[in-house]
């Protein structure tokens, strides 16, 4: 089965000698195309280490991190320009939207494949064919302040998938909203996923989404496991 994302063997230590820590220990971990997962464990278990390691912002200790059919890190990292790699193949959902304040709608969207050098009609019409596949394209000019914070969260969505990147990283997206708006998010995020053939990682402690996924990795002590999830549709 081809994988938007799969690691094998990762580990990550921090320090050295007596003082040493390993935050991740030999951690497996495959998501296709089109496919949610959720990741959960308590804190300190090395949720925050994993996260930050496939999204390339730290670098692994051993392992392998294979990202579509390119191996991007077997022991070193193998693409040279991690910016770019960040940029154009990992999209990024946190707990806070982050928008751009003084740009609107349509511009926080466009930007980032701006940035990568796509001419501007071809980013703001990639903005636009989102903002409808998320209905909120009846704001696309409006600024983020008088967007309401489900808004917003779709917004920050649009963005992570501007770039059409093979995986997306998603850390407590739905912590701040209530059980409503939190079940939209994730029903966004199944409809992305198998819309745009996008992997995506949920990183989450919220008990009202849990039930939704179909599959589970457990991370404690820097040790992943894997478990059926119920999978529960999301009405």
């Amino acid at each position: 089965m081809t994988h938007g994302i799969r690691i094998e063997h990762l580990s990550k230590r921090y320090g050295s000698g007596d003082t040493a820590v390993d935050a991740l220990k030999n951690v497996n971990m495959a998501v296709a195309p089109g496919e949610v997962v959720g990741l959960i464990g308590p804190s300190g278990s090395g949720k925050s280490t994993l996260l930050k390691c496939l999204g390339a912002v730290i670098k692994p200790t051993t392992g392998k991190m294979i990202l579509g059919d390119e191996v991007i890190f077997d022991n070193d990292w193998k693409i040279k320009d991690l910016r770019a790699l960040r940029r154009d193949k990992i999209g990024f959902v946190f707990q806070a939207p982050y928008l751009i304040p003084f740009l609107d709608v349509t511009d926080n969207i466009a930007l980032l494949p701006m940035l990568a050098g796509v001419p501007n009609k071809e980013a703001r019409a990639r903005a636009h064919e989102l903002l409808n596949a998320l209905d909120v394209a009846p704001r696309a000019r409006a600024m983020p302040a008088q967007l309401s914070g489900g808004e917003q969260q779709r917004v920050a969505i649009a963005r992570g998938l501007i770039n059409r990147p093979p995986v997306i990283l998603a850390d407590e997206p739905t912590a701040p909203l209530d059980s409503t708006r939190a079940l939209a998010v994730i029903r966004i995020l199944n409809d992305m996923a198998q819309r745009y053939q996008t992997a995506i990682i949920v990183v989450t402690h919220d008990e009202k989404i849990i039930p939704t996924f179909k599959r589970i990795y457990h991370i404690r002590d820097g040790v992943t496991f894997e478990e059926a999830g119920e999978g529960r549709a999301i009405t």
